[in-house]
């Protein structure tokens, strides 16, 4: 019998790109002082409160140095999951976040199928976000997952352990925890 998993979410701690408003354009954006700080922090509340048994991480700096510091608090290694990767913004890379927001072709219904030029939609993060995550539960000894990745991925998480409902979904804040539960072979909110 497959037993549940916790898929403890959390998105990287605040990024040169988030402190400056604009989206990442590149992998290797870093974390701020500020950053790595809400990453311990973030570390210390998963020890205290949780005892997760492995840290998978989205390939991306922010997410790995995120990752790499809670692995120092809870002396755990970390992993990559390239399909953790952040949403490709496609030619919006490096605008500011407004810019996005105030193009007339934004999906303001319906955000999760909006496809930036050259990018990918939430819908489309899910369809590789979702399957990565639910093959990290179903493949792990651990009880408990440290999963660091980013704001959309996370949120495409969310709407799939809702049933696909994008309804008030929205990226969690920086290095906030969500926590997720794999069982009977999909993900659902942990209530």
């Amino acid at each position: 019998m497959e037993r549940n998993v916790k898929l403890l979410c959390i998105r990287h701690g605040e990024s040169e790109g988030n402190l400056h408003k604009v989206f990442c354009a590149t992998p290797d954006v870093p974390l701020t002082p500020y950053g790595r700080q809400q990453a311990r922090l973030t570390g210390f509340y998963l020890r205290a409160d949780f005892s997760p048994g492995r840290i998978v991480s989205s390939p991306y700096r922010r997410a790995l140095e995120t990752a790499e510091i809670i692995g120092e608090v809870l002396q755990l290694p970390v992993e990559v999951e390239e399909d953790l990767r952040e949403r490709d913004i496609g030619e919006y890379a490096g605008c500011p976040y407004e810019v996005v927001l105030d193009d007339p072709n934004y999906g303001k219904d319906a955000p999760w199928r909006w496809r930036p030029p050259g990018g990918e939609s939430l819908a489309d993060v899910a369809e590789r976000a979702v399957p990565a995550a639910c093959r990290i539960a179903a493949n792990s000894t651990a009880a408990e997952i440290v999963v660091v990745s980013h704001a959309g991925v996370i949120a495409a998480l969310c709407a799939a352990a809702r049933g696909n409902n994008w309804d008030g979904v929205s990226g969690p804040l920086n290095a906030e925890v969500l926590v997720l539960e794999y069982a009977d072979g999909r993900l659902h909110l942990r209530e």
